[in-house]
C-alpha cells in the first residue's frame, strides 16, 4: 500500500514536471543558444543548467517504472542511474556558480573583470561535469550492488555517502546563502539615482529571494532525510527504515521538481540581454 501511494504521488508531481519542464527547457535553450549573441558568464551557466535539467527530466519516467515494478539492477537501470546521480547534484552546483558569479559582480565590481569570464565560466563548469561522471561511474565500483534500481537495500551505513551530501549539497547550500544574503544587503544600501533604478533594484532583490527560497525547498527535504538515513542505518532502527526510504521517494519528487522551476531562473537571466524581447 505504501508502495502504491508513493508511486502516485511520484506520478502526480512528474506528470506535470514533465509537460512543463521539457517543452520551456527547449524553449529556453534555443534563445540561448541561437537568439542571445552575446556570451557572458550568465548565458554559459544558464546552458549548462538547461542540459543538467533536461538530462535529469529525461529520466523521470524511468524513475516511476522503477518505483512501481521494483525494477532488477542491470544495465539500464546502471545508465539511468549515472545520469541521475550527475545531473541533480550538477543542477545544485550550478545554482551555487551563479550565486558566486552574482556575488563577485556586485561586491566587488573593480575585480569582477579579472575574475570573471566565459571562458572560466565554461572551464568550471567542464570540470564539475567531469568531476560528476567520474563520481557516478566510481559509485558503482565502491557502492554495494543493490538488488533492485535506485533503492537502497542495504542495512550498512555508507559514509561516503554522507561525504556526497555535505560535499553535494550542504557546503553549496551555505555559499548560496551567504551570496544571497551578501547581494541583497549591498542592492538595499545602493543608492538609486531615479526611480527607474529603483525598481529594478527591487525586482533584483526579490528574484534573488524567491530564487534562495525555491533552492532551499527543493532540495533540503531530499538531502536531509538521505541523511536520516545514513543515521538510522548507523544506529540500526529497522523499525524506521521503511518510513525513512518513503521519505527519500516523497522528497525527490520535490527535489526533481525544481528542473520545472528552473525556467524561470531562465527568464529573468534572458532579460539581461537585450535581444531578447
Amino acid at each position: 500500500t505504501l508502495q502504491k501511494g508513493i508511486v502516485l504521488f511520484q506520478v502526480i508531481v512528474y506528470i506535470p514536471t514533465l509537460f512543463l519542464g521539457i517543452p520551456l527547457t527547449m524553449i529556453a535553450l534555443w534563445v540561448f543558444c541561437c537568439k542571445i549573441k552575446r556570451w557572458n558568464e550568465t548565458r554559459v551557466y544558464m546552458i549548462n543548467l538547461m542540459v543538467a535539467d533536461s538530462f535529469l527530466l529525461l529520466t523521470l519516467p524511468f524513475v516511476i517504472y522503477f518505483t512501481k515494478y521494483d525494477y532488477p539492477t542491470d544495465n539500464l537501470c546502471t545508465t539511468i542511474e549515472n545520469i541521475y546521480f550527475t545531473n541533480m547534484p550538477m543542477s545544485i552546483l550550478i545554482i551555487t556558480l551563479i550565486a558566486i558569479d552574482r556575488y563577485i559582480a556586485i561586491k566587488f565590481p573593480l575585480k569582477a573583470k579579472m575574475l570573471r569570464s566565459p571562458r572560466k565560466s565554461a572551464s568550471t563548469c567542464g570540470f564539475l561535469w567531469i568531476t560528476l561522471i567520474i563520481y557516478a561511474y566510481l559509485r558503482r565500483k565502491f557502492y554495494q550492488k543493490e538488488q533492485f534500481c535506485l533503492q537502497k537495500g542495504s542495512l550498512q551505513p555508507n559514509y561516503l555517502s554522507v561525504f556526497s551530501i555535505i560535499v553535494g549539497y550542504f557546503i553549496p547550500l551555505g555559499i548560496v546563502i551567504f551570496c544571497s544574503v551578501q547581494v541583497i544587503t549591498c542592492l538595499r544600501k545602493k543608492m538609486a539615482t531615479s526611480p527607474h533604478e529603483t525598481k529594478l533594484m527591487q525586482k533584483a532583490i526579490h528574484i534573488i529571494s524567491v530564487n534562495l527560497c525555491v533552492f532551499i525547498v527543493c532540495f533540503s527535504p531530499f538531502y536531509i532525510t538521505l541523511f536520516l538515513r545514513f543515521v538510522v542505518n548507523f544506529a540500526e532502527a529497522c523499525s524506521l527504515l521503511l518510513k525513512v526510504r518513503a521519505s527519500i521517494q516523497i522528497c525527490a519528487c520535490l527535489a526533481n521538481s525544481n528542473c520545472c522551476l528552473d525556467a524561470f531562473c531562465y527568464y529573468f537571466a534572458a532579460k539581461e540581454f537585450p535581444e531578447f524581447p
